[in-house]
């Protein structure tokens, strides 16, 4: 099934969706890697405050390319969502509603989709330049200093991505 959404999303619609639906998202999007991801980690470790309410927002796994003249990001393909394996669960159960990136999760991060009514998105991997067509405003919010891997607040439209594990345990690559 294909279903358009607003983000970041509500409780009712993370329930609603199912593995394998085709969506398209519209609307706010952070970005965030390995290094933003352990500097997060390491934030929370210290009881400090995260640089962005994570709270029901979607965390696309990608570090852009440098962006071309006229557009407001480089290429914008997704990162293998493995290598935030050890730093979901815990993101989770903090409040965050979904995550975007290719490839496999472990299954701590499939039980604590299910235990938090979260979701897993996947975005296709080598189509950066085309992904990015859907990407109309990127913003470095946090963690500047890593570069690609800083954290970017993204306005998108029509972003496509396809529902990999849903809040029911559903998951597409079984």
């Amino acid at each position: 099934m294909t279903k358009n959404i607003t983000v970041p999303m509500d409780e009712q619609t993370k329930l609603d969706l199912t593995a394998g639906d085709y969506v398209y998202l519209t609307g706010t999007l952070y970005t965030a890697r390995d290094a933003a991801h352990k500097r997060m980690q390491e934030c929370l470790d210290k009881g400090e405050k995260l640089p962005i309410d994570i709270t029901n927002q979607i965390i696309y796994y990608m570090g852009p390319s440098p962006a071309r003249e006229g557009r407001p990001i480089g290429s914008a393909g997704p990162t293998t969502a493995g290598r935030m394996d050890k730093y979901t669960p815990r993101l989770l159960d903090l409040g965050l509603g979904a995550m975007i990136g290719k490839g496999k999760r472990s299954e701590e991060v499939k039980e604590a989709i299910v235990r938090n009514k979260s979701v897993y998105f996947a975005a296709v991997g080598g189509a950066g330049a085309l992904l990015s067509k859907s990407i109309i405003k990127s913003e470095v919010v946090a963690y500047d200093d890593l570069g690609t891997e800083a954290i970017r607040k993204l306005e998108v439209k029509d972003f496509p991505v396809i529902v990999v594990a849903d809040s029911k345990g559903n998951y597409l690559y079984k």
